[in-house]
Parts: C-alpha cells; structure tokens; sequence
C-alpha cells in the first residue's frame, strides 16, 4: 500500500488542546503514517476497522499516564488498544485510541532538531505499532518495532529518528 493512499481505516481526528498545526495537515500526516506503519506490520487486508487519534496537550495525557500508567507526568504518545491483539492478527472493528501532547512533541522536536510534522508523523507510527501489539519491553521487541518504525518513515522520506 502506497503510504499517499487512503489506510484502510476510518481515522477520526479530534484537536482537543495544545499547538498543532491546522488540522488539514494533521490529517494528511496522519494517513500517510497510519499507511506506512500498516504496511510494514504486513496489515494487507481491506477489512474496515476505525482508529481515533487525538490532538491534545500536556495536561491531559499527564492525567491518562497517571490513570492508565500509574505515572504522574506527560509523555510525548500514549496507545490504548480496543482489543488486545498480537503482531500479524487480523485488524478488529476498533483499533483503539492514540493520544499526542502538543507541549512534549514540540519540545521534543526541537530539542532534536527535527520538523515537528516528521516527529508527529514518527509518533503516529509508534502508536499504530503499539495498537498493533508490537512492544519495546525488552531488547529484541524494542529492536524488532525501532526496525519497523524506521522502515515505515523511510517510506514517507523520514530520516532515521533512532540514527
């Protein structure tokens, strides 16, 4: 799947706080990274299945890390799997929910010296990844999904972000 073609998920997108850019951009990032992250996770089918991605700020995720995650401070992405899958499983009806913070993605970025789009893009990915049941819990999962995010930016002409 070309990553400029429609995923085959309905993605909704929801701005909910923070500095992002206009929310036209945001979909055509997230689509292209949506695609790309499928595509070298080997998802090939043309079944329906829905995501949610949402666009908010540091504040928030602060209280979904602490909730979910028992950790009390922002972080740059959270994935919340709708159902428990593993790595090559046919995609459920729902995905699940990815969940950015304008304020770490930014800092980040620019403490990187990366586009923000790049570092959005690079993020959509990493929580496709996740909702996809891939994990970086030991070595050989962090090594395995770094190499399939690496892949899937490259695709979309994205330098290497672990290089």
């Amino acid at each position: 799947m070309s990553p400029s073609r429609k995923p085959p998920i309905d993605i909704d997108i929801t701005v909910e706080a923070g500095a992002w850019p206009p929310k036209r951009t945001l979909r055509s990032l997230v689509q292209r990274a949506v695609s790309a992250a499928l595509h070298e996770a080997g998802v090939t089918t043309d079944a329906g299945s829905e995501l949610s991605i949402v666009f908010s700020d540091d504040a928030h995720i602060r209280r979904l890390n602490a909730g979910w995650r028992d950790k009390d401070k922002p972080t740059n992405v959270l994935s919340f799997p709708a159902f428990p899958m593993k790595p090559g499983e046919k995609l459920p009806p729902m995905l699940g929910d990815i969940v950015l913070a304008a304020e770490t993605v930014s800092r980040e970025a620019a403490a990187e010296g990366k586009p923000l789009n790049q570092h959005i893009s690079h993020l959509v990915v990493h929580g496709v990844l996740h909702l996809l049941g891939h994990d970086h819990e030991d070595d050989a999962e962090a090594e395995h999904m770094e190499a399939l995010e690496r892949a899937a930016l490259a695709r979309l002409a994205i330098p290497d972000p672990y290089a």
